[in-house]
């Protein structure tokens, strides 16, 4: 590397990984700062991702990590659709022939960051703000008060909350009323043969009343449990988690009461903190924006929305198509490398907020009846 890698890419999840990943085979400079202290953080997010054929699995092809990914990856992950009652509705991919393989996130996570030399990453490195200089290069300041310049394209891949995006538009995210909690069955809970008898090899999900229940099983046999909740913006995520076993009994015997007693148990049996997830969007009208020279944004940093099973694959697309333009037009002209791959990504940005829409349907109050319905089932 040079003393200046010309390119920073703020974010170390999957679609900055996958992006470092893409320029390391072609031999472009660049550094990722991560705010992680470590790539393994006590507090990092667990459960599953589906990589699709067109894009997520694209990326790891062109990336060269296809093969390694398949030795991680599992196709046998029937998806599991349920009442609260626990009325059975559909099994989908029941015979693992979708080309929809499941990986852990932390396993992920690892794939991509073993692809690149450990240099390439600065860890602990949490961004405070991006600014334009008067030569047109950026430069980051950090919470430890550093500062690093002289960059020629700052990539933000930090998330919701990127602090990159304020170089290019003032729109902030939009909370979207609803809110995960996450928390796990382990290897060694006693409850384990339950929830491998109910979740089995895949994802089961429970919808009613506006709420939702997800488990899935992870690559080491234990399982992720998540819980989705309408919640105010202003919930104190703090003072109601600071007891994760007064909070358990809380969901049975309030928001879940109404559901089947072997999804009450689902809950009640998962064991640790929980993990705290409110849900934020982009508007739908700030998904293209005015090119600026010298910083982009992709994944959630450029079309956050609520989750749909798309985000891991169109960050991941993101990061395909902004390499393929930076290879082909070269360092001298990362200008119009930007231009061209914002081009190609806004559409697909509002497709993708579009799909979000259609997912609010397992939120509603009739759910799943009129997520039924939108797919073509019979409710």
């Amino acid at each position: 590397m040079s003393p200046t890698a010309p390119i920073a890419i703020v974010g170390g999840g999957p679609a900055g990984l996958t992006l470092a990943r893409l320029l390391e085979i072609h031999r472009i400079d660049y550094i990722v700062f991560e705010r992680d202290t470590s790539p393994q953080p006590a507090n990092a997010r667990t459960g599953t991702l589906d990589l699709h054929a067109e894009n997520g699995l694209l990326a790891l092809q062109e990336a060269g990590l296809l093969k390694e990914f398949k030795k991680l990856a599992r196709w046998d992950t029937p998806t599991i659709l349920a009442r609260s009652t626990g009325e059975h509705i559909i099994t989908l991919n029941d015979d693992g022939g979708a080309e929809r393989p499941e990986i852990d996130r932390k396993a992920l996570r690892k794939l991509l960051l073993d692809s690149i030399p450990p240099e390439r990453v600065c860890w602990d490195c949490k961004v405070q703000a991006v600014r334009r200089q008067v030569d047109g290069s950026c430069s980051i300041e950090f919470a430890d008060s550093s500062v690093r310049s002289d960059f020629r394209l700052v990539v933000g891949a930090d998330g919701a909350w990127s602090k990159v995006r304020s170089l290019i538009t003032d729109v902030k995210p939009v909370y979207s009323g609803m809110h995960y909690f996450s928390s796990e069955v382990p290897l060694e809970s006693p409850f384990l043969s339950q929830a491998e008898a109910m979740v089995g090899k895949g994802t089961y999900m429970a919808l009613g009343g506006g709420k939702q229940l997800v488990g899935q099983r992870l690559g080491n046999g234990s399982y992720f449990v998540g819980v989705g909740l309408h919640l105010p913006e202003a919930w104190d995520v703090k003072a109601r988690l600071a007891d994760p076993s007064a909070f358990r009994h809380e969901l049975i015997s309030n928001d879940f009461k109404e559901y089947a007693d072997k999804h009450k148990d689902l809950i009640l049996h998962t064991e640790g903190v929980f993990y705290s997830w409110p849900l934020y969007e982009l508007p739908k009208n700030s998904l293209q924006w005015e090119h600026v020279p010298g910083a982009t944004l992709i994944g959630d940093a450029a079309h956050l929305c609520i989750p749909s099973g798309e985000g891991v694959n169109v960050a991941m697309h993101d990061a395909l198509q902004l390499a393929q333009c930076i290879t082909e037009h070269g360092l001298p002209d990362l200008d119009r490398a930007v231009a061209e791959y914002e081009k190609q990504m806004f559409p697909r940005a509002i497709a993708t907020a579009e799909d979000a829409e259609q997912s609010k349907n397992l939120w509603a109050p009739d759910s799943p009846n009129g997520f039924l319905t939108s797919i073509g089932m019979e409710v």
